[in-house]
């Protein structure tokens, strides 16, 4: 029995991620509205009918934005840590007592038929986190919105089958686009986002430690296009002889747009 994995949504505009094995079904983040959710799971054939639970990387809109309505709506707990919960609670609306579940980063935990663990992550947000997600056989990981890539993060993210790693901004694309300075700083510190460089870098470990496939998420509409991401981290995996196709399959998620659903 595989895991199943579907980006609903990636990018500035909203991100969120489906994904099953046996009779449990979770999304990671709901920042669309719930509507265009559900309408991307549709295309895919696949609901949110006993949605097992939502799981909250941090609180900004793009990330949370669909969850209150997707909470009462289909009567899905949702999951975060105590300081996200505290940040993102007046933007979700009222909530069913029993569906406020909270976690603590770097505990494993188990919703339904899938182990859990939520790892810290450097964002300019309360507390974010990644996901690793393990079966018992095959890990998957999520990780996004990464100001940089530490070992605790490198420690989560290796061995792991799947990963969804932000490849958000080419660097000189920020530099001369037109977001104001003080916004190009946070873009560009160590809690803002990754560059395509950085992830490419990443993603050399990555593949040296196990992964086998690599979606690049979270790309910006201003600072990026998937083209570029996508041979930008070619190139970098090029220079350490790891060939697409032969040793990695590398994708590159859309914005708004529901991907494929990926058997892992």
């Amino acid at each position: 029995m595989n895991f199943n994995y579907a980006s609903v949504a990636s990018g500035s505009c909203g991100n969120c991620h489906y994904l099953e094995y046996k009779d449990t079904k979770i999304l990671i983040d709901a920042g669309l509205s719930g509507k265009k959710i559900e309408e991307n799971l549709r295309k895919l054939d696949k609901n949110l009918e006993n949605t097992a639970g939502i799981l909250i990387t941090h609180e900004h809109t793009d990330h949370i934005k669909g969850a209150g309505i997707l909470s009462r709506r289909y009567n899905i707990p949702i999951y975060a840590n105590r300081n996200t919960w505290d940040c993102m609670t007046d933007k979700l609306g009222k909530l069913k007592e029993d569906n406020i579940k909270f976690f603590d980063n770097d505990i494993p935990f188990i919703i339904g038929d899938i182990n859990i663990k939520a790892f810290s992550i450097h964002h300019d947000a309360a507390d974010p986190v990644g996901y690793t997600l393990n079966n018992g056989i095959t890990k998957i990981s999520v990780a996004t919105d990464l100001g940089h890539v530490c070992d605790n993060i490198k420690s989560n993210l290796f061995e792991s089958k799947l990963v969804v790693l932000e490849s958000n901004h080419d660097v000189q694309m920020l530099k001369i686009g037109s977001y104001p300075y003080y916004l190009k700083q946070r873009v560009m510190s160590n809690k803002g986002h990754l560059s395509n460089e950085d992830a490419g870098k990443f993603c050399v470990e990555l593949v040296e430690r196990g992964t086998q496939k690599i979606l690049l998420a979270h790309l910006s509409k201003e600072n990026n296009f998937p083209e570029l991401a996508f041979e930008t981290v070619k190139g970098v995996l090029k220079e350490k002889n790891i060939s697409i196709g032969k040793n990695l399959e590398l994708e590159v998620l859309r914005r708004g747009t529901i991907s494929n659903l990926y058997a892992v």
